[in-house]
């Protein structure tokens, strides 16, 4: 009998073990789990509101404010820097391109017309700015909002000699009138400095020696940010 009880325990011994080597099995894989679950994935971060990205750019916007004197001092360091990403035009080449095509690229942005007289004024010194400072980390985007063909801004810069700049068109005004909605433009010419995730960090209505040595500067701390 003594034998007997013997082997009948030797079973449940080995049960309770496996039961409990069990239970703590489960309860790594759940920490584990758990732990899994709750680490940020790359998908969250690159699917950052673009618009939550640009309120965190205030500091900034604070900076460029201050760098903006002289022949630039017209330059507002945004209060709300804003998204530009989606602002659609047309590329030299004839297809359409958005602001956040040129993303990892400081821009300094200027709306223009063949009929604004400031505008004709001021661009030869945004294109000595490109030849000057244009680079891969930074880039002067000219944008015409001529209605009708391409003959008449096209004409404009091979007159005055334009070297460095490239012809971005947007025929229709759309993107003139979102930057109105947005109180950025209220007339031409308009700039803005949007910064290298497709932020509007500073803005400007009217012209600017941006042929400068203040503007030079400017765009020297804004690459820098």
């Amino acid at each position: 009998m003594t034998d007997g009880h013997e082997i009948q325990k030797t079973p449940r011994s080995g049960s309770r073990k496996i039961i409990l080597l069990a239970g703590l099995a489960g309860i790594v894989a759940g920490a584990v789990a758990v732990y899994v679950m709750e680490r940020p994935s790359g998908n969250i971060v690159a699917g950052t509101n673009p618009a939550d990205q640009c309120a965190m750019k205030t500091a900034d916007a604070r900076k460029l404010d201050s760098a903006a004197v002289g022949a630039v001092a017209a330059m507002r360091g945004a209060d709300t820097p804003q998204s530009m990403s989606a602002l659609t035009f047309t590329a030299p080449d004839g297809k359409p391109v958005r602001l956040g095509d040129f993303k990892g690229k400081t821009l300094l942005v200027n709306l223009w017309a063949t009929w604004c007289v400031p505008c004709r004024e001021e661009m030869p010194a945004l294109d000595a700015l490109e030849t000057k400072k244009g680079s891969d980390n930074f880039q002067v985007v000219t944008i015409n909002i001529d209605t009708g063909d391409d003959e008449k801004p096209k004409a404009f810069l091979s007159e005055i000699g334009v070297k460095s700049l490239q012809l971005y068109r947007d025929a229709s005004m759309g993107v003139f009138n979102d930057l109105k909605r947005k109180n950025l433009a209220f007339g031409l010419p308009v700039t803005m400095l949007v910064d290298k995730d497709g932020c509007q960090i500073a803005a400007m209505n009217g012209p600017a020696d941006w042929s400068s040595d203040d503007a030079a500067r400017f765009v020297e701390t804004a690459t820098g940010l």
